[in-house]
């Protein structure tokens, strides 16, 4: 394995969070976050956090709000969901993140979900559905676009975002634009080349995602397309999808089928592999290969919902 030599460097010494104990992995995450947060966006954003109605029968579910305050109204709207996994994660980890998309004239709903394994699934996916439907109703209380509703997330929020968009397209729910699937879980099955290949690469590896699936699936047999989206036997009729994979990723081999599945069934599909970078690189700011995915990531966004051509470059 030859990381990128800057990936490489800043990776020493970092936290580890393993998920065989989620009580661990989750102090180990707060650590990890904290020594990897970059200084905060310049001031232009105003961000709110709010309580809003679960799914029926399920506890509310908290949201935070970033408002472009110089975006024409109404902006199009961004519901994030955050990594960790299905066990770790918080509002905080995707602040500045979500921050620097607002900058961009997008206004973002960042859902914190429950977590696994005291809520196995479907409780995270019906809390960012949930999440979801409210912002396609309410995106005009906040200066968004009910016709411009994307979900997007990493690892763990690549498959609620995933998983969000099925779920909608199957039931007529918000009409939504894009999907921005960033090295997204996919497969429970775990028998991709890279996931038999990469038992070791930092941050991620085949042990985290047994234990992963463990915690999320809480044991049930019958796996569903909304828990595991490479399940879903069409995905004809899906939003426009980015989807982001690096090369020494145990996910990696299943982010590159989804696209190709997505893009033989007719959905406008952006792949962007990465040589050289491991699971959550682009939260790795020290180095370039990690600014240069983030970048990418704001250009796209700007690109597909703003309608803005640029040619921004991370330095």
């Amino acid at each position: 394995m030859t990381l990128d030599p800057e990936l490489a460097a800043a990776l020493d010494g970092l936290p580890y969070v393993g998920l065989a104990d989620p009580i661990k992995a989750r102090a180990s995450m707060r650590d990890l976050a904290a020594a990897l947060a970059e200084p905060p966006a310049a001031a232009g954003s105003g961000v709110e956090e709010r309580t809003i109605p679960g799914s029926p029968g399920a506890p509310p579910v908290r949201v935070r709000i970033y408002r472009p305050r110089e975006a024409a109204r109404p902006a199009p709207v961004l519901v994030y969901f955050h990594g960790g996994g299905f066990v770790t994660g918080e509002l905080e980890n995707e602040h500045g993140r979500c921050l620097e998309f607002a900058e961009d004239g997008i206004a973002v709903v960042s859902v914190g979900y429950r977590l696994a394994p005291e809520h196995p699934y479907p409780a995270g996916f019906e809390d960012c559905y949930a999440a979801t439907v409210w912002a396609h109703e309410h995106a005009s209380g906040f200066g968004g676009d009910p016709e411009r509703v994307a979900v997007g997330g990493g690892s763990a929020g690549g498959a609620l975002a995933a998983a969000v968009a099925l779920r909608a397209r199957d039931e007529g729910g918000p009409p939504l634009v894009f999907q921005m699937l960033l090295y997204p879980v996919l497969d429970d099955r775990m028998e991709t080349p890279s996931m038999r290949a990469f038992t070791e690469p930092p941050l991620f590896n085949r042990t985290d995602v047994e234990h992963m699936w463990r915690h999320y699936l809480g044991g049930r047999a019958d796996v569903p397309a909304y828990a595991a989206p490479a399940r879903a036997g069409d995905l004809s009729g899906l939003p426009r999808a980015y989807v982001l994979v690096a090369e020494y990723d145990p996910l990696r081999d299943e982010g590159l089928g989804y696209a190709h599945r997505l893009i033989v069934s007719g959905v406008p599909t952006e792949l962007h592999h990465v040589p050289g970078a491991c699971h959550g690189f682009d939260g790795i700011l020290s180095a370039r290969l990690g600014r240069l995915a983030f970048a990418e990531q704001r250009a796209v966004l700007r690109r597909c919902l703003t309608g803005r051509l640029d040619s921004t470059v991370a330095k």
